[in-house]
Formats: C-alpha cells, structure tokens, sequence
C-alpha cells in the first residue's frame, strides 16, 4: 500500500502538466476559428516570419507608413514688409531664405501729358548711371518705376512718330513697339558688363529701327547727354560699297546737302579734322585710302569714311521742356535731305539711275 500511494502521488504532478499544456492548445484552437474579417495586426506580423530578416522589416516599415497618419507640413509664409512701418512684424522665413529688399513703387506727382519727359523719367535713367545701381536685383526692386519711365518713353514716341511721318512721308507709322530699343544690354563681347543702358532711345528708317536704310535716332539720357542722330551708321559692306561707288561718279548731292548753312549751324562745316564734326573725324574713319581708290582721289575725304552720321545734343533741360517734341521735328527737318540722299546712294546704283532717266 505504501508503495501504490507513492505511486500515485508521483504520477498526479506528470497529469497536472499535461493538462497545463494542452490549455494554450486549446486556446490557439480557438483562435484560428475566429472569422476571416477580423484577422488582426498579430496574424499580418507572423506570417512575415516565415521571410527573411530584411524583407520582414521592410514588410513592417510599409505597414507602418501606411497605418500612421502623415503629418501635413505647412510651407512657411513670408510676411511682407512695408518700409518704415511701425506695425511691422518678423517675417518667417525658412531656411536658405533671406529679405532682398522692399519694392520701391512709382512715384505719383510730377505726371506728364503724352508726348513730354519727366523729371521722374530722368531720375530713374540717372540712378541707372551710379554702378551700385545697375545691377539686377536692384532694377527688380524699382520695377514699378521702370514700367512708369517706359510708359512715358513709349506715349513720347507715340506722339513723336506722328509728327515725324508729316515731315518725311518714307517713314512708315510703325507701332512703338518696332521703333524703340531694348533697355538691356548684350553684354557678352564689351568689358563694361553692366546690365542696364543708362538712357531710352528709338530708331526710325524705311523698316523701322532695323534694316538697311539711313535712319533718324532719337535718345535721352541724363547729363545733358540726350540726342538726335541721322545718317548709316555702319552700314553693311555691300551698301557701303554702292555709296562708295556713287560718290566717286558723282559727289556733288552729298556735298551739297552736308554744306548747307541750317545743316552746318547744327553738325559742323564739313572738313576732315582730328575733332569730330559733320559726317568726319568718327572712331571708325579709314587712315589710308579704301583698297582700289587711289589716294589722290578728289573724293578721297569721303570714301574714307565708314559710317555717314550726323548728330546734335541737348540739354537736360530742353528734353524736360513740353516743347521737346517741336524741337525733333526742326532738327529732323534740317536733316531729312541727308537722309534721303543715302538712301538713294546705298540703294540705287548711279547706272541704273541714269537707266531710268533715259
């Protein structure tokens, strides 16, 4: 009897931990009848188990990118500032970002009517001459103010083609936009890299600012720098060679028209000199004979010539003045004879000319 109950007792703790056992069993059991539309998180993580390391934690990554809210990350604002404000607040700037400075806004006094400068015209071409000044980031800062100044340019011109077509009736009635040039410069072979010209300016010939023919040039730039110019500036080889080759036929129309008394009281006696004046003494004027002319030629102070242009400066205070438009008109007068004459010279050749008449 001893020995039974020894027994028995020994063998109620190997049926207590079987029975322990087959609990978790049971409750495993239990969980995989549950339904398939409630699978949960556990499940999706386990079978992850039977794939590699790696893959399970990118598996883990994804699930988690795709649980987890995102965040929406507001860009920050900037705040503009208004120059001398009191209510003025700190800007939120995000990172690598910096004030460049408040826009200056055109001016509101000192208007004119159409076809006259302004003084606030001069006074933004006369910052545009300070170095500090002509840069980019500046001229974007006084952007209002250019568009103002270009306005005004633009209304000028407008009033100025009228009145120019009723003095010389080649000019064709171009629309300002095919007259006036570019206030930026083409920097990429001069040494001077600045931007911006310091000045507005329009050209006007047969076909507008470009194009073969003599032309009539109109500019005003501050420090008593503003003209009217005419004439071919630098005309292309092949109509410098018909002028060249009507002048030494016959010069006697060009000479005629560059000696007349109005013409010389406004550009000069016409007379080869060191000193610039008439259509002589330009940068680009030939020291020697042009090849195939020989050096004695009666003409010789002509066909050295390599543009044939004339100009006149103003003051600042004629372009200021409301008569400034008048005043073109009278310099263009004395100047279209001049014109019309090269244009003639560089287009007709003398032969054909003397075809037409016979």
């Amino acid at each position: 009897m001893p020995a039974a109950a020894k027994n028995a007792t020994s063998a109620s703790p190997r049926k207590t931990s079987k029975s322990s056992k087959a609990a978790p069993i049971r409750k495993k059991k239990a969980t995989t009848e549950t339904d398939d539309e409630s699978q949960s998180e556990d499940e999706y993580d386990s079978e992850a188990l039977d794939e590699s390391d790696g893959e399970a934690k990118k598996q883990k990554k994804r699930k988690r990118k795709a649980v987890e809210p995102t965040k929406k990350t507001r860009s920050p604002k900037k705040k503009k500032k208004s120059g001398g404000s009191d209510e003025d607040s700190d800007l939120d700037l995000g990172d690598g970002q910096e004030i460049a400075g408040v826009i200056v806004q055109a001016p509101k006094t000192g208007l004119v009517p159409p076809g006259q400068i302004s003084k606030n015209t001069f006074d933004f071409l006369r910052q545009l001459q300070k170095p500090e000044c002509n840069d980019r980031q500046w001229f974007k800062l006084h952007d209002p103010v250019y568009r103002q100044a270009e306005k005004e340019w633009k209304d000028f011109i407008e009033v100025f083609t009228d009145l120019l077509i009723e003095v010389d009736d080649q000019i064709p009635p171009l629309p300002p936009k095919d007259v006036l040039h570019r206030i930026y410069r083409d920097t990429r072979f001069s040494n001077n890299k600045t931007p911006y010209k310091t000045g507005f300016s329009a050209s006007f010939s047969r076909s507008g600012r470009k194009g073969i023919f003599a032309f009539y040039h109109v500019m005003i730039k501050p420090g008593d720098q503003s003209m009217i110019a005419a004439g071919a500036w630098c005309p292309g080889k092949n109509e410098l060679d018909t002028i060249r080759s009507n002048i030494q036929r016959d010069s006697t129309r060009l000479r005629q028209v560059i000696s007349d008394p109005t013409f010389v009281k406004y550009f000069g006696e016409p007379k080869p000199g060191s000193s610039r004046r008439s259509i002589f003494g330009r940068d680009d004027e030939l020291k020697v004979a042009p090849k195939g002319i020989v050096k004695t030629h009666p003409d010789i102070d002509l066909l050295k010539c390599r543009s044939f242009a004339v100009s006149y400066q103003f003051k600042d205070s004629q372009v200021l003045s409301p008569e400034f438009n008048n005043t073109l008109v009278e310099m263009a007068t004395v100047t279209r004879p001049f014109v019309r004459c090269l244009n003639d010279m560089m287009t007709v050749a003398q032969d054909a000319e003397d075809g037409d008449d016979d």
